[in-house]
C-alpha cells in the first residue's frame, strides 16, 4: 500500500483513444506487424510526486473470428504524465481502443515554500 504524506491528494482523470486500425488497414487490424501501441499522456497539472496511475479499457473493438486477447497498463508514471501501453498477441485483430484513466497523488499547495507555479 501507498501512503501518501500530504494533506493535499489531487485526483486527475481523462479517456483517450488509443487507436483505430480499421479504417486505415492498420498492423492492430491485419495482425501483422507491432503487437503494441504506446501513448504518452500529460497531466494538465503536475502532482508533487509521481500518482498511482489505474488505467482500463472502456472501449475494445475486437475481430469475433480470432481470440480476443489484451493487457493494458501504464508505464514511465511522473509527476507530469505516464505512458498507456495496449498490447496483444498471436492472431488477435484489434479494429480500435479506447482507455479511461485515473492518477491520485499528492499534490501541490499555494502555501508551499516550492516554486510550483
Amino acid at each position: 500500500m501507498r501512503h501518501l504524506e500530504s494533506k493535499y491528494i489531487g485526483v486527475a482523470q481523462g479517456d483517450d483513444v488509443l487507436f483505430s486500425d480499421y479504417e486505415d488497414g492498420g498492423e492492430m487490424w491485419t495482425g501483422s506487424g507491432s503487437r503494441e501501441r504506446r501513448h504518452s499522456l500529460t497531466f494538465r497539472e503536475a502532482f508533487k510526486s509521481p500518482p498511482v496511475v489505474h488505467v482500463s479499457l472502456s472501449m475494445w473493438d475486437m475481430d469475433s473470428a480470432t481470440n480476443v486477447r489484451a493487457d493494458v497498463t501504464a508505464e514511465k508514471v511522473t509527476e507530469k504524465g505516464f505512458d498507456v501501453v495496449f498490447r496483444t498477441w498471436a492472431d488477435t485483430r484489434v479494429a480500435r481502443a479506447r482507455i479511461r484513466w485515473m492518477a491520485i497523488g499528492e499534490v501541490f499547495h499555494e502555501d508551499d515554500w516550492q516554486d510550483v507555479y
